[in-house]
């Protein structure tokens, strides 16, 4: 769509929807809220008018939440600053639009605008690092910098935005970081860690039939060039068993920190038509998943004895609800794990469930009282809600269907489907083959395909 669309307004803000999307995650889950995106808010004016919560909710599952946010800032900045004129280059975009950094601008500008400038994302940098055998710290400034000035180099001129699209998917599908595949890479030719990899088997064999390394050739290793900043450190540092996956070289992660936290689900039946309901509060407007609707959760700063975790979950309670709420029916449920970029994170999940009988009422009148509602289950799925609050909805519907609460029809409606109901009367219906190859960029960009009704 994005590279069909004659306006070029529209075109840079699909494109600009796409990238944004694109950050951390893979094409084929992109693909999906891409087309809702699009169909719902086709133009900047249409995300501009949209409210916060609308973006939250579309983006509910996608991950990394704060880039539905900027992209809605970026739009009502544009739509209120430059009369909803996107900007036309690089330098603009990434200078005048919130969340938008040095990679996104130059792709936005070079697939929309044919700006002659390179891009460097995860994928491009494996490439670059092994056609060029850059064996230091890929996240450095200095190879930063290095793999930028290389890759503005290397752009093609007339088709830029081709060309960037083709690195990316050269590295997405051939170049991949496990198990390249080196044999059907067109710039074999020109990759200097390949060459390597070609001699060091050179060498083995000839230290089989008792020569020296000395013999095979006088041509310098690649990665001994002397006093090079972007070659490796020294030769121990390249694994033969690893081939070209020596590069691009990488620190070693640093490991997600634990944290545990306490969640109850609260529940209540409606008096009128006895429908059970779910309370829900809204966290706060900054930080981790800024916005997103919860069930009433509190950080455990230590250890707690379930005796003890009971008590800081009706002491919070208690806050946010002007009814008595006592401990009678506070039961645990389990555990829930869910890992953040950075954060391993344990939901110890309890419920917390009110007869039809019982009048619950919320302080609404203490400003210290986040914003709260009651949501039946389709509507808590409605919700722009966390995956990890999805599962801990998901284990309270699991103990449901063990005891018998739900019928047929609600479990199907919430997904609380067990593993025989999933399998039963479905086919498979995806690609013959689903091994490490991703849609290619120019399938993302093509209109959905609408189904029959």
């Amino acid at each position: 769509m994005a590279v069909a669309e004659s306006d070029l307004n529209k075109r840079t803000y699909a494109v600009w929807v796409s990238e944004i999307m694109l950050q951390q995650t893979q094409v084929a889950t992109v693909i999906s809220y891409y087309n809702k995106w699009i169909q719902r808010w086709p133009t900047l004016q249409d995300l501009a008018k949209a409210t916060l919560e609308e973006v939250n909710e579309m983006w509910s599952g996608l991950g990394y939440y704060s880039r539905g946010r900027r992209l809605h800032e970026g739009a009502q900045k544009v739509l209120s600053e430059f009369n909803g004129e996107m900007p036309k280059s690089a330098e603009e975009l990434q200078k005048l639009l919130p969340g938008v950094g040095r990679y996104t601008a130059s792709a936005i500008a070079s697939i929309s605008f044919g700006q002659v400038t390179g891009v460097v994302d995860g994928n491009a940098v494996r490439v670059l690092c092994r056609t060029r055998a850059i064996g230091a710290d890929s996240t450095s400034s200095a190879v930063t910098e290095a793999l930028w000035a290389l890759a503005n180099i290397l752009v093609d001129p007339v088709r830029p935005g081709d060309f960037n699209q083709a690195v990316m998917e050269l590295g997405a599908i051939v170049c991949t970081p496990k198990a390249p595949l080196c044999s059907e890479c067109p710039v074999q030719a020109h990759c200097r860690a390949y060459q390597q990899v070609i001699k060091e088997e050179k060498a083995v064999s000839k230290r089989l039939l008792g020569n020296t390394m000395s013999k095979l050739s006088c041509t310098p290793d690649i990665e001994e060039c002397g006093s090079c900043s972007l070659c490796l450190l020294d030769r121990k540092s390249w694994v033969s068993s690893l081939g070209v996956m020596n590069f691009p070289r990488k620190p070693a992660k640093k490991p997600p920190r634990t944290e545990r936290t306490l969640t109850c689900v609260v529940t209540r039946k409606r008096n009128t038509d006895d429908t059970e309901e779910y309370f829900i509060i809204q966290r706060p407007k900054f930080g981790l998943l800024a916005g997103l609707w919860e069930f009433p959760s509190i950080l455990m700063e230590a250890e707690l004895t379930e005796t003890k975790q009971k008590h800081t979950i009706l002491d919070r309670l208690a806050e946010l609800m002007g009814s008595s709420v006592t401990e009678a029916n506070l039961q645990h449920l389990g555990e829930v794990v869910h890992i953040f970029s950075h954060i391993h994170q344990t939901y110890h999940v309890y419920i917390n469930s009110f007869s039809d009988t019982t009048v619950i009422t919320v302080k609404q009148e203490e400003t210290e009282c986040p914003p709260f509602r009651w949501v039946t289950k389709a509507e808590f799925h409605q919700s722009a809600v966390s995956t990890a609050m999805k599962k801990v909805f998901r284990l309270y519907g699991n103990l449901c269907m063990n005891e018998k609460l739900f019928n047929k029809g609600d479990k199907q409606e919430c997904g609380f489907e067990t593993y025989g109901e999933k399998r039963k009367g479905r086919k498979h219906t995806g690609p013959k083959d689903s091994g490490r190859r991703q849609l290619s960029m120019d399938s993302f960009f093509r209109p959905a395909v609408k189904e029959p009704l």
